[in-house]
């Protein structure tokens, strides 16, 4: 396993990461990473800053996965280019970590949490392959939702496109922005695939089939912006 492996199941699984550890530990853990984004192209100082995240998962239960997966990890005697993960991966994971207030979320709700997003992945969604034009590009400045199956990695709920062209929905995308679903996509997806009492069916579904007016003019009663 690599140290962008590494990266990567780390972001995958922080709900599960929270939900294992007491508040005091994952704040511990939420410190080791940001210590990642400190040490710079210096090969060293990433391999002991790798080892103190590690020893902050250490209380995950040893019969876990993801604790059998991070016990794979060896950073010890690799080359310090090896060892440097993709700046991008690193600052992706840092950015997760600060946007949700995560110590004061409880392993109660974090299983809450844990069945939302279940739920959510169970909805017809598309791999990054299967994006077209200024969306495959560059999706987040696209305005779409990017959810992480942890087995099948980036999807894009199917709702946030045109079936005839494959183009993201423009009041998808205004509505995606409205709802910060850079910072939050969990919560603006399950606002898409929930049902709605206002418009009396799921969002999603209305795509297309109401004014896209009466859609963001419900989101923004949502986030209290009137400024659509």
């Amino acid at each position: 396993m690599t140290t962008n492996d590494l990266m990567e199941l780390l972001r995958r699984h922080l709900p599960e990461i929270r939900a294992s550890l007491t508040a005091t530990q994952f704040a511990r853990f939420q410190d080791s990473v940001r210590r990642l984004g400190e040490v710079g192209d210096d090969g060293r100082a990433m391999r002991l800053a790798l080892r103190e995240v590690r020893l902050c998962l250490l209380p995950l239960p040893r019969e876990n996965e993801l604790r059998r997966r991070l016990d794979q990890f060896r950073s010890a005697g690799a080359a310090p280019a090896a060892v440097l993960p993709d700046a991008d991966q690193l600052d992706e994971l840092i950015r997760l970590l600060e946007s949700v207030d995560w110590p004061t979320l409880d392993p109660a709700s974090a299983e809450i949490a844990r069945g939302v997003r279940r739920r959510l992945l169970t909805a017809p969604a598309r791999g990054p392959e299967e994006l077209t034009g200024a969306a495959a590009q560059d999706p987040a400045r696209a305005g779409l939702i990017r959810l992480t199956d942890p087995e099948l990695g980036d999807r894009y709920p199917d709702f946030q496109f045109d079936p005839d062209t494959g183009e993201p929905h423009p009041v998808v995308q205004r509505i995606n922005r409205l709802l910060l679903s850079d910072q939050d996509p969990w919560g603006a997806a399950d606002w898409w695939l929930a049902g709605n009492s206002w418009l009396r069916d799921t969002p999603a579904a209305l795509v297309g089939r109401v004014p896209d007016a009466l859609l963001t003019e419900a989101a923004a009663a949502l986030v209290g912006d009137g400024r659509w």
